[in-house]
């Protein structure tokens, strides 16, 4: 699992943690400072002192997603083939808490720096799988990279219509368990084989003429 940060127990901590609730449950531009202060257990003054604005701290929550999502990255090449693992359930240990946050952010055109870091993260795992396909993409990866991210976070974002269609909750225990195995068949049987794509392909170029 994940270590926790070391300022985890402190003010600024709870402030933050504060604040992605806050933030998740009533959108950047509702939740208030006082509001996060009072949940957190502190003053509006002690806030400012750590955060200076309502931004700078919309910045800081991004910015500790950001960690944990290069935590767990780490994790995975480190870990290899992580035998026993599963990392669909220790994403949704770190992120789980924060899904609201995270749903509402992304729906509101924000999180950026999560969006930008999975997308980075995305064309570095791309490049070394393209070294060994037989079959070369034709889309630039940065570009695959892009929508893959944009995949990977939709479960977050439709959180609740897909807990709904698998009759579990996704960001439970057993939601991972259920998942997972989802998860891998989804990425392991195309839904097109090569000669199909190749054929639509050549189309889409066919069709484009005509524009």
């Amino acid at each position: 699992m994940t270590e926790p940060d070391s300022e985890d127990l402190t003010a600024r901590a709870r402030i933050r943690d504060a604040a992605l609730r806050h933030f998740g449950e009533h959108g950047f531009d509702r939740a208030t400072i006082r509001g996060i202060a009072e949940t957190a257990g502190v003053s509006s003054g002690l806030l400012r002192h750590h955060f200076g604005s309502k931004e700078a701290l919309r910045d800081a929550c991004d910015a500790y997603l950001v960690k944990a999502l290069e935590r767990i990255n780490d994790q995975v090449r480190t870990d290899g083939a992580g035998e026993g693992v599963n990392y669909v359930a220790v994403t949704g240990a770190a992120f789980g808490p924060y899904q609201k946050y995270i749903a509402r952010a992304l729906g509101e055109g924000r999180a950026a720096p999560l969006f930008d870091k999975l997308v980075e993260l995305g064309q570095q795992w791309l490049a070394e799988v393209d070294e060994k396909r037989s079959d070369r993409p034709e889309v630039p990866l940065e570009a695959r990279a892009v929508v893959g991210a944009a995949m990977s976070l939709s479960i977050a974002v439709l959180h609740h219509h897909v807990s709904r269609g698998l009759g579990v909750d996704v960001l439970s225990t057993r939601g991972a368990e259920v998942l997972a195995p989802i998860l891998l068949d989804l990425y392991s049987h195309p839904y097109l084989s090569p000669a199909e794509a190749a054929k639509l392909r050549a189309r889409l170029g066919k069709d484009s003429k005509h524009d």
